[in-house]
């Protein structure tokens, strides 16, 4: 295990250990070190397709992007994509391995420990730092004995651990002292650093509790980070859609599009959006199924882990029925992956291999039909939107779907060409659907599904996209270029660099 290494840890799920190991890549790498992310386990449903066509989770994606290096399958060996409140996919190495309920997992640990500590050896063996990313908390005392991601971990590769705290949700002190009173005494002795994230305020009001908590505890407070608004950066977990942002009927503005995005329970790769939010003309909001959906500019439909459930979930909540109604009145959808399946006549699953449900009734926006598979598809594509010819473009993205779907009118939206597919498909392919009434004029649906993830990441369709939209509305184009943004995994690095004791964390590492 040659490289250095230094462990995030978190008191909670959402405070924060993913935004700053993304920070810490960035950090080593600008000072001249090549650095790789590593998390054993990952449960999270935004994944990625690395070069290879293996299937990992977006947050060490954007830590290898933080760190210039290539995503691979080894920063996240072990990748949990629930299907179900009991039972989850379970992909190793990129490969999905089949659906188990906690006890068969449970009982296939010392296997998954033995796969990741193999993937941490040969990423040590290649890089100089590896900053390692646990897992909600360490404390949770009856996960001890099966733990791959926390504290295990950390003592198997040697690891100082930083443990981030997130005060802006309160109670932060209690929080800290509490977890440190879990652990065991070999695993407080590896707790190098307290970080306290998303502190507003003077830092001087804190100073009592900072000086309380190091006294308590016996570690030394590494940094108290500011709250970071605006912070654009692909967040992975749901929790990040509870934000406020996100709600019903849209704010009024003469020339900004509104963009709604419908989170569904199992929603997967709503990434897919975050190139919207980053224009200047576009606002995004999420609305549940339950909620008025409104009159946006766009609705997106993103993927889902579980289709036929989250369809389910669309037409017991009415959903479906404002989607018709919204389609009817003239309005754009579009539907990626998952949520292209759902606007299409039918999805069946006869294989049961997302739901116990064998088939259902999809929206009907699309005069497709799709069958689940037991094998998924991995890979990137490249390729390009062709109609209409307002958008005409080209674009690169990845695929992750085990359905196959049949258009049965319509017209096709992409053609691409995959570097990876299934045994006897085509290398080149026409992909998705496009439907639109009336040519597609002011007053005219228009309906779009594909199975590209990241489509709206290529500047070049995403402000044609953008501005077909306004000109349904009547808006001139928006003249003035994207203005070109700081990098934003420059402008996290420099925060965190200002706000910790960098020297302290040199020292634990021994660098």
């Amino acid at each position: 295990m040659a490289a250095k290494r230094i462990m995030v840890q978190g008191t909670g799920s959402h405070v924060g250990k993913s935004v700053f190991a993304t920070a810490l890549c960035r950090l080593f790498a600008q000072d001249g070190y090549k650095v790789a992310p590593f998390k054993a386990q990952n449960m999270a449903l935004n994944s990625f397709v690395t070069r290879e066509g293996g299937e990992m989770g977006r947050s060490q994606v954007v830590q290898a992007e933080a760190a210039g290096v290539e995503p691979h399958v080894d920063m996240n060996p072990i990748l949990l994509k629930p299907t179900s409140d009991m039972g989850s996919q379970v992909i190793v190495r990129g490969r999905a391995i089949g659906m188990m309920k906690w006890q068969e997992y449970s009982g296939r640990k010392a296997e998954f420990l033995t796969e990741a500590l193999a993937a941490f050896e040969r990423l040590a063996e290649a890089h100089d730092v590896i900053v390692i990313e646990g897992a909600g908390s360490p404390a949770e005392v009856n996960l001890r004995e099966g733990d791959i991601v926390n504290m295990r971990i950390a003592r198997e590769t040697q690891s100082p651990v930083y443990l981030v705290t997130d005060i802006d949700r309160g109670g932060a002190l209690a929080w800290v002292v509490g977890t440190m009173e879990l652990l065991q005494p070999e695993e407080r002795a590896l707790v190098k650093g307290i970080l306290i994230n998303k502190f507003r305020g003077d830092v001087e009001i804190l100073r009592p509790g900072l000086t309380f908590l190091e006294e308590r505890i016996g570690v030394p407070i590494a940094g108290v980070i500011p709250y970071i608004r605006g912070l654009a950066i692909a967040q992975e977990d749901s929790v990040s859609l509870e934000e406020p942002e996100d709600g019903g009927e849209p704010e009024t503005s003469a020339h900004r599009l509104d963009v709604a995005v419908v989170q569904v329970s199992r929603i997967s790769n709503f990434t897919d959006v975050d190139a919207l939010k980053l224009s200047e003309d576009v606002r995004v909001r999420f609305v549940r199924p339950e909620q008025a959906l409104g009159r946006p500019d766009l609705l997106l439909l993103p993927g889902s882990k579980s289709t036929i459930d989250d369809l389910q979930e669309l037409w017991q909540a009415g959903m479906v029925d404002q989607m018709r109604a919204y389609a009817r009145s003239g309005g754009c959808i579009v539907g990626i992956c998952g949520g292209y399946q759902m606007l299409g006549e039918h999805i069946a699953d006869p294989h049961r291999t997302e739901s116990t449900r064998g088939e259902l009734g999809g929206i009907g926006l699309l005069p497709v039909r799709t069958i689940l598979q037991p094998k998924k598809l991995t890979t990137r594509v490249q390729g390009k939107v062709y109609y209409p010819e307002a958008i005409a473009a080209s674009i690169k993205g990845y695929e992750i779907h085990t359905g196959q779907t049949q258009r049965l009118g319509g017209r096709a939206w992409v053609e691409i060409s995959r570097e990876h597919r299934r045994e006897g498909e085509p290398l080149t392919v026409y992909d998705g659907c496009c439907w639109m009434d009336d040519g597609g004029g002011r007053d005219g649906a228009m309906i779009f599904g594909t199975y590209v993830h990241g489509l709206f990441d290529e500047a070049g369709f995403r402000r044609r996209f953008l501005d077909l939209l306004r000109a349904r509305r009547g808006w001139p184009k928006f003249g003035a270029p994207e203005k070109a943004r700081e990098n934003p995994y420059d402008a996290l690095a420099e925060t965190v660099r200002r706000h910790l004791d960098v020297a302290q964390l040199y020292r634990v590492m021994g660098l």
